[in-house]
């Protein structure tokens, strides 16, 4: 992997994070404009995080999410990108910049909302921005609706490379906003691996006022359940899709 691709999709995951956990703090956090926007605003807003990113990120192929650099991994793809093999090692330079982008970008995001960081009273609010948790919390289920999910958006995201479509980024973002409304309920659809961990360190780190814990007892489930569902994409879209003409 070169400097540039790396710097590409580390710059890409930054911008994606800011804007993702962005609006979460303005529908979450207290005295912001957006308070209590509700739950389609953040979906729809994290859609149009992924839409931006992916554009910054065109050089590296716009993975943003470890779970679809997994997917690649064990589909038949010979590449990541354009000129970037397949490789060990550049699974990790992935992995790498991909956790860099997203801890920058939650870092952004604190110190756009500082004077709302401080005004909330809530410590589960303040986490929220940064960091994904259950409705309901039973760690084998929310685990099975993040593998779902991210399943759905692998499987999608690899098909289009099948298709002779042209709306590119806008496709990926609707796929986001799509999940988020239809599955996102249960566990609040991490369905990236760097989406939860980068910002839940983050917000380990920072000097938040009043945050409280980090809940690093459920931090695993948002990590390896997307990885399992991006892995298992990539495997079954190589029984299901085949090239269809121009």
């Amino acid at each position: 992997m070169s400097l540039e691709v790396f710097v590409a999709e580390a710059f890409g995951t930054m911008l994606l994070m800011l804007l993702g956990t962005g609006v979460v703090a303005n529908v979450a956090l207290a005295k912001t404009k957006g308070n209590n926007g509700g739950t389609l605003m953040v979906n729809f807003g994290w859609g149009l995080a992924v839409f931006a990113g992916v554009y910054v990120a065109a050089l590296s192929g716009a993975h943003l999410n470890f779970a679809v650099t997994m997917g690649i991994f064990f589909s038949d793809a010979t590449e990541y990108a354009a000129g970037v093999d397949k490789t060990f090692a550049a699974t990790m330079g992935y992995l790498a910049a991909q956790m860099i982008g997203s801890i920058l970008g939650a870092v952004l995001t604190y110190l756009a909302y500082k004077k709302h960081f401080d005004a909330e009273p809530d410590p589960a609010a303040k986490l929220g921005v940064f960091a994904t948790g259950p409705a309901i919390r039973s760690y084998g289920w929310n685990l099975v609706t993040e593998i779902i999910a991210t399943f759905v958006l692998v499987l999608v995201i690899l098909s289009f490379g099948y298709t002779p479509t042209e709306i590119g980024p806008l496709a990926v973002a609707l796929l986001v906003v799509g999940i988020g409304a239809s599955l996102g309920g249960p566990t609040g659809y991490a369905i990236n691996p760097n989406r939860d961990l980068g910002p839940r360190i983050a917000h380990a780190l920072l000097p938040i006022r009043g945050k409280g814990s980090s809940d690093w007892a459920y931090a695993w489930v948002p990590v390896v359940g997307p990885i399992i569902g991006g892995s298992l994409a990539g495997l079954v879209v190589q029984l299901i899709s085949f090239p269809v003409p121009a």
